[in-house]
């Protein structure tokens, strides 16, 4: 099955380990995206975290800037940037910049905010986190217009008669995604607005098998609001690693994925503890983590199509450090030579062309024996021992034996 057009590229929370310099982790991810651009990755989102000593990046827009000037092609997103954490006006204004500074490669990704303790350092209840997102994103969308001023209150900000002074230097503007988890309301913000869809729920038990009705919520919350949404706009995050066999894979990130499950998502963010007794092998056999061989993980993705009823844009790596540092760059390049053209259609002419020369290696091969063979006489010599076989009528030749007399 070909997906000419598919997306691929990375969220990245970013997830570094305690005890390391968080100086050298902040270079990897800079480096990881400069591997990317050169591999022909699509696209990278990076996360906005400001408690609990894992995800160390504040401002995703201060690193898209800085990946902008080392990258060439590849597309730099927040993902997300928490809205609630800021005014609408500084979101627009700040995304428009970079915008025109990347040359029309900038993303918006929204969200409401997923750590609790960054809202509880900024006084914020979690209750009004979500309203407090669609509220600003009304906002941002109605600033981006560039129509008119917007004039509009809420308990916590104000816009009188705000406009923005640059306008996008994507027309009509840049790609703007929502993030969406387990609960419809990333979704139906999305369809609201006819945006673009971070699933990050597709790496969670489950999230596979609720693709499709999580998709559904989306297309009907468009048809309610006259809006539409596009599925090539619809990116799915998961966890995977790539190696040449599939034991060898799971053996590279066994360990690093039990400390970080351990040590962050149960320990500190209170995640209850899984029930698995081998939970990567168990992510693997329900689709939620991709990790083995190409093969394995086109096969996994396949799934994933299957799982979202329709077929979705893109496919995103949750980016993690389970495996060292030259096993994780590997990884990454590995599914780049193997698994994104089975994915993008650009493999279709190349072994049509392969099969096509085969079959065909007799009637459009055959003559070129003939030829070399009056080259020789020609050249007032004898034909070597080795071609008088082929030129007594060969049934079937071998194109490597035929070589170009120059």
């Amino acid at each position: 099955m070909a997906h000419r057009g598919m997306k691929f590229g990375i969220f990245l929370a970013p997830f570094h380990r305690l005890g390391e310099n968080p100086t050298l982790a902040m270079a990897r991810d800079m480096e990881l995206i400069e591997w990317l651009d050169h591999l022909g990755f699509d696209e990278v989102w990076i996360g906005e975290h400001h408690s609990a000593g894992w995800e160390i990046i504040a401002s995703p827009e201060l690193f898209i800037a800085a990946a902008a000037e080392r990258t060439r092609h590849i597309m730099l997103g927040s993902g997300v940037t928490s809205l609630p954490y800021h005014h609408p006006l500084m979101v627009a204004n700040r995304f428009v910049q970079l915008d025109h500074m990347t040359r029309g490669r900038a993303m918006l990704g929204c969200g409401p905010g997923a750590l609790p303790s960054d809202a509880y350092m900024l006084g914020i209840e979690p209750v009004t986190q979500r309203r407090r997102m669609e509220e600003s994103l009304d906002a941002i969308l109605r600033l981006l217009r560039c129509e008119e001023p917007v004039t509009m209150r809420t308990d916590w900000f104000e816009m009188r008669e705000a406009r923005l002074h640059l306008a996008p230097y994507t027309v009509p503007r840049f790609p703007i995604a929502v993030a969406s988890t387990i609960t419809p309301f990333g979704m139906v913000a999305a369809g609201k607005h006819g945006l673009g869809v971070l699933s990050i729920g597709a790496g969670l038990p489950g999230g596979p098998e609720a693709l499709a009705s999580q998709w559904r919520i989306a297309e009907e919350t468009a048809a309610a609001h006259g809006t539409t949404m596009d599925r090539a706009e619809w990116r799915v995050v998961v966890n995977v690693h790539v190696a040449e066999e599939d034991e060898q894979a799971l053996g590279e990130v066994q360990r690093g994925e039990r400390h970080e499950t351990v040590t962050y998502f149960e320990e500190t963010l209170g995640r209850p503890p899984g029930r698995a007794g081998d939970p990567l092998r168990d992510g693997v056999r329900t689709g939620t983590t991709l990790v083995g061989s190409p093969d394995t993980v086109i096969s996994g993705i396949e799934r994933l199509l299957g799982y979202s009823q329709g077929g979705f844009g893109g496919l995103l790596f949750r980016a993690h450090e389970w495996a060292n540092r030259e096993q994780t760059l590997r990884s990454y390049e590995l599914f780049a030579r193997y698994v994104i053209p089975r994915f993008q259609g650009s493999l279709e002419t190349i072994l049509g062309s392969n099969a096509w020369a085969q079959a065909n290696r007799k009637a459009v091969f055959g003559p070129n024996v003939e030829a070399v063979r009056q080259a020789y006489l020609d050249a007032g010599r004898a034909v070597p021992d080795e071609f008088r076989w082929r030129t007594a009528g060969a049934r079937d030749v071998d194109p490597e034996a035929a070589p170009d007399d120059g």
